[in-house]
């Protein structure tokens, strides 16, 4: 009997989607339940909770907002289990009632996030986003720090210049999953880092680098330049531009030495811009369905530049990232009559 099949054994409760049953279940078993990596989790919290702590990968969607579930059905794949919980209990068993009647099999943290911590169990302040590629696999992207970001892809991990201790806080890699495809951008320090490579890197793991980062690194992993493509595990991988284009920043990122990638996952596409400008080469790359760009002085753009590259881009999800001391609210306010959906997350 599988986990889903006896934690409805134990609770006494089946779910019947037409009707907006769930189960509800007690901290130990809903941990039973999110220890398989296929089960979705959920927060269903304000954005203001969620911040302050939440389960680790959960991405929050306030049950209390009118497109509640509207936006769960954009984000969680049918099929999966959905385990999701709020602060006590309360608003959770309304989230879940939703969605076992919109079709998914739900199970619910009776005593709510209060419960879990009360139990000693572990939280996380990583923010996680989740999407859907068009042929309904999930995308997580969870946001490690500054340049550092993993995604999951399925069941598969990417992880995009991992970073322990250059830039705080310190991460501690051995904690989160290993990867099964690490990008490098490029060599300096708050990019490239040995140890947290060695840390979340497996038998197996797909090293994708420019060149420079290579040499540094011993010559190990798949070297990609600017135009350069590959596939590695389903996902297709396209190295584009990376540089400054002011006169007085060329010394920091040259034209031609750095990457930026384009991820597509089954039609998904990703741009992760690396440290630029707003470079001309932007205007080539279209049909983008999220994209990080950085904005700090001196190194990449100010918020301008940054609004000039992402009306360029177009992405339909705009993460501002490696962002420093900028006060990358003023990003949201220059894109606000834009279509472009702007989400800050912890990316200083």
């Amino acid at each position: 009997m599988g986990i889903i099949s006896m934690l409805g054994s134990l609770t006494g409760c089946k779910a019947t989607e037409q009707s907006g049953e769930f189960r509800s279940v007690p901290v130990d078993e809903f941990e039973k339940v999110i220890s398989d990596p296929a089960v979705v989790r959920l927060d269903v919290r304000t954005a203001g909770e969620y911040a302050e702590g939440h389960l680790a990968e959960a991405p929050c969607i306030d049950v209390l907002n009118n497109d509640f579930e509207e936006r769960a059905r954009e984000v969680l794949p049918q099929g999966k289990t959905i385990a999701l919980y709020c602060r006590s209990g309360n608003r959770s068993k309304k989230a879940a009632q939703i969605l076992a009647a919109a079709g998914y099999d739900v199970v619910e943290l009776e005593s709510g996030y209060n419960g879990w911590t009360a139990a000693g169990k572990p939280v996380t302040r990583e923010e996680t986003d989740v999407f859907l590629s068009p042929s309904g696999t999930m995308v997580k992207m969870c946001c490690i720090k500054h340049g550092s970001l993993r995604i999951q892809f399925g069941d598969k991990w990417v992880y995009v210049d991992p970073v322990g201790k250059a830039i705080p806080p310190v991460t501690d890699y051995s904690l989160l999953p290993k990867a099964d495809v690490i990008l490098v951008t490029h060599e300096h320090h708050d990019h490239l880092d040995k140890d947290a490579i060695a840390a979340i890197s497996k038998q197996g793991t797909i090293l994708i680098t420019n060149p420079r980062s290579s040499e540094l690194l011993g010559g190990v992993g798949q070297v990609l330049k600017n135009a350069d493509e590959t596939e590695v595990l389903g996902l297709s991988v396209k190295a584009v531009p990376a540089y400054n284009n002011s006169v007085d920043k060329q010394q920091f990122h040259p034209k031609g030495r750095d990457n930026g990638y384009i991820l597509d996952f089954e039609g998904f596409r990703v741009y992760i811009a690396g440290d630029t400008e707003d470079i001309e080469e932007m205007n080539t790359i279209k049909d983008v369905d999220v994209a990080f760009l950085p904005c700090n002085l001196p190194f990449t753009m100010n918020v301008n530049q940054l609004d000039h590259a992402a009306r360029m881009v177009n992405p339909k999800v705009l993460f501002p990232y490696h962002y420093g001391t900028t006060d990358i609210i003023q990003a949201v306010e220059l894109l606000k009559n834009t279509d472009i959906d702007v989400r800050i997350r912890q990316y200083q």
